[in-house]
C-alpha cells in the first residue's frame, strides 16, 4: 500500500496546499485563471502527447481497453442525460450533470497511476486518456451545440472538436507512436512539460474548489456523484472483466473512471452556456468524496 499512499497523500496534498495558496498567498484570481489556461493548452497536452507518443501501440491491449472504456463513457452518456431529465432539468443543467457524469480529473488519474504503477501505469494511462478525451469531448460538444436556439453548423462542430487541444495532443501522441516515438531533443522537451502539468494542475484543481457552492441542488449533486464515483467504475470493471483485459489494463481503466469530474468542467460550462454554479458545486463535491471512494477502489482492485 506504499505505492498507493503516496499517491493519494501527495495528490490531495497539492490540491489542498491550492486551496490554502488561493486563499493566502495567491488571492489573485487572474494568476489561477492564467496557470489553468497554461496547463489546458499547453502543459496537459504535452503530457497527453509524451505519454501517448511513447508507447508500443502493438504490445498494448487496445482494442479490449477501447471496448471498456468507450461501453463505459457511452453508457454513462445514456444514463447522465436520463438523471438530468427524471430530475426535470433544461438542457443548462443537464450539460452539467453530463460532465459531472463522464469526465475525469486526468491529472489526478495520472497522479494516481503513476505513483502506483510507475512507468507501466503512466503507458496504459496513456492510452486510456487518448480513448477517454475524444470521446468525451465530442460527446459534450454535440450535446452542448444541440440545446441552441439555432441548429448546429456542421463546420462550427468541427471546428470546435479540431482546434481542442486535448484532441490535438491525443492525435499527436499516437502519430509519433505509430513512428516509433518522440525524436531525442523533443522527448526531453514534453517530459519537461509533463511533469510541471501535474503539480500546477492540482494545484489548480484546489484552487477551483469552493464550499460556498456545497448546497446548490443537493439531490442532483448526490445522484450525479454516485453515478461517477461508484456505477462509472464498477461498468468498467464489468466490462473489463468481459472481454478478458489482464489486471493491470482493467486497474487502469477502472480508476480513470473512478476519478472524480475535471476541474475545467466549469470552464467548459461557463464558456459554452451550461450550469457553471451547479458545475462548481460538483467539482467540489466530487473532489471531497474522492478521498473516501479512490482508496476502496483501490482495495477493490487489490483483491
Amino acid at each position: 500500500m506504499g505505492p498507493w499512499l503516496d499517491a493519494f497523500v501527495a495528490t490531495f496534498g497539492l490540491i489542498g496546499l491550492g486551496a490554502l495558496l488561493r486563499r493566502t498567498l495567491l488571492p489573485d484570481l487572474a494568476v489561477w485563471a492564467g496557470m489553468e489556461k497554461l496547463v489546458f493548452t499547453l502543459l496537459l497536452p504535452a503530457l497527453l502527447t509524451a505519454s501517448i507518443g511513447s508507447v508500443d501501440l502493438a504490445t498494448l491491449p487496445i482494442g479490449g481497453m477501447a471496448g471498456t472504456i468507450w461501453g463505459t463513457l457511452l453508457t454513462g452518456t445514456m444514463l447522465s442525460l436520463l438523471l438530468a431529465r427524471l430530475l426535470g432539468h433544461g438542457h443548462a443543467t443537464a450539460t452539467s450533470v453530463l460532465q459531472g457524469g463522464i469526465r475525469y480529473n486526468n491529472l489526478m488519474a495520472f497522479a494516481v497511476v503513476g505513483a502506483a504503477h510507475g512507468q507501466a501505469g503512466i503507458a496504459f494511462g496513456g492510452i486510456a486518456t487518448g480513448l477517454i478525451v475524444p470521446c468525451v469531448q465530442v460527446v459534450i460538444t454535440l450535446v452542448f451545440a444541440m440545446g441552441g436556439d439555432r441548429r448546429p453548423h456542421p463546420l462550427r462542430l468541427l471546428r470546435q472538436i479540431a482546434t481542442n487541444p486535448l484532441l490535438v495532443a491525443c492525435a499527436l501522441g499516437l502519430a509519433l507512436a505509430l513512428v516509433g516515438g518522440p525524436p531525442p531533443g523533443l522527448r526531453g522537451l514534453l517530459k519537461a512539460l509533463a511533469q510541471g502539468s501535474l503539480a500546477i494542475g492540482l494545484l489548480c484543481v484546489g484552487a477551483a474548489l469552493t464550499l460556498g457552492a456545497l448546497a446548490a441542488r443537493p439531490l442532483t449533486q448526490a445522484l450525479t456523484g454516485m453515478l461517477k464515483l461508484f456505477v462509472m467504475p464498477a461498468l468498467a470493471a464489468a466490462l473489463a472483466h468481459g472481454v478478458g483485459l489482464d489486471p493491470l489494463a482493467a486497474s487502469i481503466a477502472v480508476l480513470f473512471m473512478a476519478q472524480p469530474t475535471a476541474s475545467t468542467a466549469y470552464v467548459q460550462a461557463r464558456a459554452m452556456g451550461g450550469d457553471a454554479p451547479l458545475m462548481a458545486a460538483m467539482i467540489t463535491t466530487q473532489h471531497i468524496a474522492a478521498m473516501v471512494t479512490l482508496p476502496l477502489w483501490v482495495l477493490l482492485l487489490a483483491h
